[in-house]
């Protein structure tokens, strides 16, 4: 693989294209994923609450700029907005996103690949709860959750824990962020007895498996 910094370089040539993303955030996630591809981590790259491709079109930048398009891009998402809050999520600092918001459409998230001359993902459309074991790689090397709401991120690590390689990362959006509450009690919940430490990073919780669990 070329500059361990490729990941610096693709946010300073392209774009953020909707402001559900910062570029401090985007820097993290890109910097987390990078190092997985690096120590060449087993495992596809998955990513939960799509929305228009913000975040995926620099995670197929990145696959493509180290070599690694051998590697898919899975993307998830109701493309029906947010589903609706659980006791959870509720706030004394204020609502935060209501049900129905962040909708987009499949065709506008392809629409954004193609301009942006990328391969599209592996697109699939179901309510986190519902989707099936069959819509999982086998084995993930690296994840990025963007569920907004505890049940969106309890759904996605159930799913993605269990499959994700020694060693690979999950990096969750919103965590520890007072408006969005249930963010982290999904993640301190799930993680309650797995003896794992979850770092905070301009707010990402970013989670590290190592290779005894």
């Amino acid at each position: 693989m070329n500059n361990p910094k490729t990941y610096r370089h693709l946010i300073d040539q392209y774009s953020i294209i909707s402001d559900q993303m910062t570029r401090k955030r985007l820097l993290v996630i890109l910097r987390e994923m990078e190092t997985v591809l690096l120590n060449n981590i087993e495992g596809e790259i998955v990513e939960f609450g799509c929305y228009v491709g913000t975040t995926s079109l620099f995670i197929e930048r990145l696959l493509q700029a180290t070599k690694q398009g051998d590697r898919l891009l899975h993307v998830y998402d109701s493309f029906d907005g947010l589903p609706d809050k659980s006791i959870e999520d509720a706030s004394v600092a204020g609502s935060a996103f209501k049900a129905g918001e962040l909708k987009a459409t499949k065709r506008t998230l392809i629409k954004n690949f193609k301009q942006a001359g990328l391969r599209p993902p592996r697109i699939h459309r179901d309510w986190f709860y519902d989707l099936k074991d069959s819509a999982l790689p086998s084995t993930i090397a690296f994840a990025f959750l963007d569920g907004d709401f505890y049940g969106s991120i309890m759904d996605s690590l159930k799913l993605v824990w269990p499959r994700l390689s020694p060693n690979g990362t999950i990096v969750i959006d919103d965590y520890d962020t007072s408006n969005l509450p249930g963010v982290t009690r999904a993640v301190k919940e799930f993680f309650k007895d797995e003896g794992i430490q979850i770092r905070r990073e301009q707010d990402l919780a970013i989670i590290y498996k190592s290779e005894h669990k």
